[in-house]
Parts: structure tokens; sequence; C-alpha cells
């Protein structure tokens, strides 16, 4: 290794680090400093900015956030506090599935953060440790991102998979089922695992014993907006128009399904539909525009965006450089054990802080080392399989729904450890991932 390389890896992983540090929107800010120094400093060429990524993350909050301000989100809080209460003591199954469809339908795991006070409460009642449900229900959401129909990394991956021969309805169900059986799975083992007991955790008896926990609070007591249904009922014929003409513009066996000429690509049919929702709901649930920004959603997305410019900028700036070497890396290892692109999927994603960066990062790169095209598609089933391992947002513990999660809940029980890696989202992050990915191979050995 010469020094340039040591230097180089030096920056990537210090302006991360720094990023961590800062934490929230500082992990794009320090990723622009890496691309600076690697750039001006090291003679790097930057890499490509994921402009379609940002652009649909963008967009879908514009929607999301729309659709909060009118209420809509309540209302979907309230349904989902029912479901969770109906049958409370299975709450780490109950918990991970809403957050889950919530991510699915949304596009953004950033939903979840919605629904964390309601987990932290209904496992109270149950004398349930929050770490359980709270900890898989934060995993199902960054894992739903690779199922969602809506979410910026799955709009990529159809694209680079379609003239491969894998249909966006095929692809669609493929990861809905495997990626959410994946989480069941996962529940059912951390279920059985850990000491949900608890009235056993000291950390929770003494902040009993200070005055710490907060009384519980039903959020079906909120009142709605008046056009609170309305908005849930807009966004969701929003999300349905697009799977349709999803569905409509792909091909099966090398025949479009019912579009030959598209007009509209795929992404840009997305980010249009987000923004005529965002305007319909502005329009007939009659919220005020200057508000939307105000809200928690927005805020949050906007963040996500500052960070996957940032950081995803960095990591293509790094494996641009050395495409070749990754190419022949890639092309010796992944070749001789497929499930090894899952892995490095999730060491990027480690990294870059986002699926769909990553995806974007790192896809071609391999498509290019393997030799996969239309022409010869034969080892396009990994990308299918390994798909999921880009949602390891878990591993270091600065994604701000973990955060948000270990914020939330008052009782003490989610904590993030002394040696950064020992957090209550790790075990059920890793074994989500392996599920998910063990059933996408098993599922491609079907279809295939």
């Amino acid at each position: 290794m010469d020094i340039v390389l040591l230097l180089q890896i030096v920056v990537l992983l210090g302006s991360i680090f720094v990023g961590i540090r800062l934490g929230g929107i500082g992990v794009g800010y320090a990723g622009g400093i890496g691309v600076v120094i690697l750039g001006l400093g090291l003679g790097m060429k930057p890499g490509g900015i994921p402009w379609d990524v940002i652009l649909i993350i963008m967009s879908v909050i514009a929607a999301i956030s729309a659709m909060q301000l009118a209420g809509g989100l309540d209302y979907l809080v309230q349904k989902a506090e029912k479901i969770l209460r109906s049958n409370p003591k299975q709450i780490n199954f109950l918990a991970p599935t809403v957050t889950y469809f919530l991510t699915f339908l949304a596009g953004t795991g950033h939903t979840a953060f919605s629904m964390m006070p309601v987990i932290v409460e209904v496992a109270k009642e149950q004398n349930i440790k929050p770490s359980a449900p709270l900890s898989i229900a934060v995993v199902a959401s960054q894992i739903a991102i690779t199922a969602s129909p809506v979410s910026a990394a799955v709009v990529y991956m159809t694209g680079v998979l379609e003239p491969l021969g894998w249909s966006y309805p095929t692809l669609i169900a493929l990861w809905l089922v495997t990626t959410f059986a994946g989480c069941m799975v996962t529940a059912f083992i951390i279920t059985k695992i850990r000491n949900l007991d608890l009235s056993s955790d000291p950390v929770y008896q003494e902040r009993i014993a200070k005055g710490l926990i907060k009384p519980s609070v039903g959020a079906a007591n909120k009142e709605l907006l008046p056009g609170a249904k309305k908005s849930v009922a807009i966004f969701l014929v929003g999300v349905l128009l697009v799977v349709c003409y999803a569905t409509a513009i792909s091909k099966v066996g090398g025949q479009p399904v019912l579009i030959s000429n598209v007009i509209v690509p795929r992404d840009a049919a997305i980010m249009s539909f987000m923004l005529a929702v965002a305007t319909l709901i502005t329009m007939l649930c009659k919220i005020e525009v200057a508000a939307i920004s105000n809200t928690s959603v927005f805020k949050s997305g906007m963040v996500a965006c500052v960070c996957v410019l940032g950081v995803a900028w960095l990591g293509n700036t790094f494996v641009g450089g050395y495409t070749n070497e990754i190419k022949a890396l890639a092309g010796d290892w992944v070749k001789e054990i497929p499930s090894l692109l899952a892995l490095i999927f999730a060491l990027a994603a480690t990294l870059l802080y986002s699926q769909a960066a990553t995806a974007k990062a790192i896809t071609p790169v391999v498509v290019a080392a393997l030799g996969i095209s239309a022409a010869n598609p034969g080892d396009a089933y990994m990308l299918v399989a390994s798909f999921a391992a880009v949602s390891a947002l878990f591993v270091l513990p600065t994604y701000p729904t973990l955060l948000g999660a270990v914020e939330m809940d008052d009782t003490g029980s989610t904590r993030l450890g002394k040696y950064v890696f020992n957090h209550a989202f790790m075990l059920p992050g890793i074994l989500a991932i392996v599920f998910s990915v063990a059933f996408g191979f098993i599922a491609v050995g079907f279809i295939g």
C-alpha cells in the first residue's frame, strides 16, 4: 500500500469520523470537506453527485411533509397504535410490522419517528424492555427501503436490473416478501434470546427512583385535523399510481407490459407524481404552504439530502479513483462466493449512510467486474438477492432513527454501549440482513 492510498483512506475515514462526531447534518458537511481534501490535496477527481437520489428523496419528503401538516401522519399513528394495542404482548412483532409498512408506503424510514413513543408506551405497559421492539422496528424501517416502490434505492436498482431480465413487479414482490420475512424471523429470535423483563433492568429501576419515567399518553387521544384522512387517501393514491405506471413501462420477457414508447422514465415519474400529490394535499386539505418547511418530516428529509450529498459524493470520489482495482477484487471474490456481494454492500452502506447512494456507488462496479450485460445477465441474480444488505445503516450508532429511539426510550433500556458497536441495534440489524439476503438467494433460485 503506497503512501498516497494510505492518505486517501485516512481522509475518507477521517471525514466520516468527524461527521459522526458532529452528528446529524454534520455528516454531510464533513463529506464535503473530504471531497475538497481528496480533490485539491491528493489529486483525486471528484466523483459523481447522486442528483437523482437526492431529488427523489426531496420530492417524496415534500409529499409526506404536506400530509403531515394536514394531519395525515397523526391519523396513521392512531391506526398503528390500535394495531399495537390490539395484541400488546406481541409488540416485538407488531412494532416492526408497522414501521416496515409505513416505510414501504412512504419511501423513507424517518416515518418510524412517529411510532417510537407509541412503541415505548405499549412496551412499558406490558413490562417489556422497549429496546427489543424499538431496535427491531428501527431496523425494519431501514430494510423496508429496499422494497418500497417510491424509494430512490429501488428506483435505481430496478432501472439497472430490468434490462437484465428482471421485471419491476417481480423485483418489488421478491424484495417485499424476503425482507419482511427476514424482519419477522429476526423478531422471533430476539424475542427468544433477550431478557425482556423490564422490571429487572437496573437502569430502569434507577430512573424510576429519580422520577425520570414519563407518564403514558396515548396518541389516539389527539384530535385529528379536518384534512387528515383526505391527505392520507391522496398520498396512497399517488403511491398506487407510481406502482401502476412503473409496472406499465416495465418489460417482461423483453416485451413492454403496456407502454412501449416511454417518454417519462421511472425516476422522473416518481418525482412528478409526488410533487403532484403535495400540490393536491395543499389545495384540497387547505394547508398553509409556508408551514410545510417547519414540519419534522421536512426537516429530517432535508438533513438526509445533505448527508447523501456529502457522504455519497465522498464515497463516489474514493470508489471512482480505484474502480479498476475494485473490479478486479470483485470479479475474483464475488464470482467465487456470490454472498460476498452482500458483505460489500453492507460495508459500503456503513460508510455511505444511504441505501440509494450505496447501490449507486457499488452496483456499476460489480456489474462491470462480473461482465453482466443484457447479452450476459447470468450473474444479475446476485444483485437481486444481496440488495437488502445496502440497509446496513445501523452499524455506526449515529443514524437519526437510532439516536431517536435511544432518546425516546425513557426507561434507558435502549442504550448505545461504551464500545461503539455494542449497541441495541447491532444484533437485530445483522440478523435481519442475513435472513433477508438468505431468503433472497433462495427466492432467485426458484425464479431462475
